[in-house]
């Protein structure tokens, strides 16, 4: 049987597609971007102390958000090196749902198709186990903006998108979409297929086997590990893992001693609806699914406000060869619209997963 192309499966009618900005940065780029080149970047310069190792603590601690460019480095090992300045412990990363391999140690891909595109989000929101922070390593990139008649004025077919986390809770609390996820809170429903169910057939409304995800073939392992993420378990026809967790729509943040918007519609049945061999399914019928914290259903006008609070807080992060993303993961959610290369072009992130920590939810006083 022919694999078939994703042309060949169009996405259902009624698409919320976002818009990633609104032409203005919520922030000015110099906040956060850091030119290497007057720094030494050789990894064994790459120390606690180093000048450039200070300057990066001091912009993350006070923004959240760094971007190392000019670095002249070609090899995801020494990019590592630049963004471990700031991420200390590193995750090894034992699943949940996304799809991820290694590219090289402790940095992997980013386990979604170049032409999906990847709403707005926080890392691992939908697991009670989550990281502080993640950073992007830009081994092969396109061309920048300036270089690039086919590109959006300032931004790269390959950019990446940010949201400002801060300004979009201050925004959504004042709406009572806000304030009723602030009192409902989020359910996030999560169906993983059995790899065995699927051998010698094209995987078609395949994210992720629960084997992949959970890094093992026995069941009551999968189970066991699914649990420590604190998910509720069952399982369906096929061997169908179905995972569901409730969870608060907000997460308390330590260093600013607040609460702050930690969920977004990237783990709706929406995530799909450019992806390839699962866009054409009914909602119903898709992996994921995401519902309030009581399993009631979100209204139409309520995801589109949810995905415009993103957009309206978004803006882009342009990588050039060499180039490292640090991100808090409680301030910012990152996210991209699909990607597609040209002839002889390629887009090639590597992914730096930051320490797990166990989620709080929100506290009282943090409003």
């Amino acid at each position: 049987m022919a694999i078939v192309e994703t042309s060949e499966l169009a996405p259902l009618d009624g698409v919320i597609e976002p818009k990633w900005w609104r032409g203005t940065a919520p922030i000015d780029r110099d906040e956060f971007t850091i030119d290497c080149a007057p720094y030494p970047m050789k990894a064994s310069e790459l120390t606690p102390n180093s000048d450039l190792a200070v300057r990066m603590r001091e912009t993350y601690d006070r923004v959240g958000l760094v971007h190392l460019t000019n670095t002249g480095l070609t090899e995801l090992v020494d990019m590592r090196a630049a963004a471990k300045l700031i991420i200390d412990t590193e995750m090894n990363y034992d699943g949940g749902a996304n799809p991820r391999d290694n590219i090289e140690p402790n940095v992997y891909e980013v386990g979604a198709p170049l032409s999906a595109w990847l709403h707005y989000h926080h890392e691992m929101a939908y697991v009670g186990r989550s990281t502080r922070v993640i950073s992007f390593l830009a081994k092969d990139t396109l061309p920048l903006p300036e270089d690039d008649p086919t590109a959006s004025p300032g931004v790269s077919r390959g950019a990446t998108f940010v949201s400002d986390s801060v300004g979009a809770t201050d925004q959504l609390l004042s709406t009572e979409f806000g304030q009723k996820l602030k009192e409902l809170g989020v359910c996030y429903h999560r169906n993983l297929s059995d790899r065995d169910a699927f051998t010698g057939k094209i995987e078609f409304g395949v994210y992720n086997h629960w084997q992949k995800s959970f890094n093992t073939d026995d069941p009551s392992v999968a189970a066991s590990r699914a649990r420590d993420q604190r998910l509720a378990v069952s399982w369906g026809d096929d061997r169908l893992l179905k995972t569901r967790f409730y969870c608060s729509a907000f997460e308390y943040f330590p260093g600013l001693d607040r609460n702050l918007l930690y969920s977004s519609l990237a783990d709706h049945g929406m995530w799909f609806d450019t992806w390839p061999l699962v866009q054409h399914l009914p909602y119903a019928e898709r992996p994921l699914h995401m519902t309030f914290g009581d399993d009631s259903e979100f209204s139409t006008e309520e995801l589109q406000q949810w995905i415009d609070l993103y957009d309206d807080f978004g803006m882009p992060i342009n990588w050039r060869q060499g180039d490292v993303g640090v991100i808090c993961n409680y301030r910012w959610a990152h996210g991209r619209p699909g990607i597609r290369p040209g002839d002889g072009e390629a887009r090639k992130l590597g992914v730096v997963l930051g320490d797990q920590y166990d989620r709080v939810g929100v506290k009282s006083d943090g409003w």
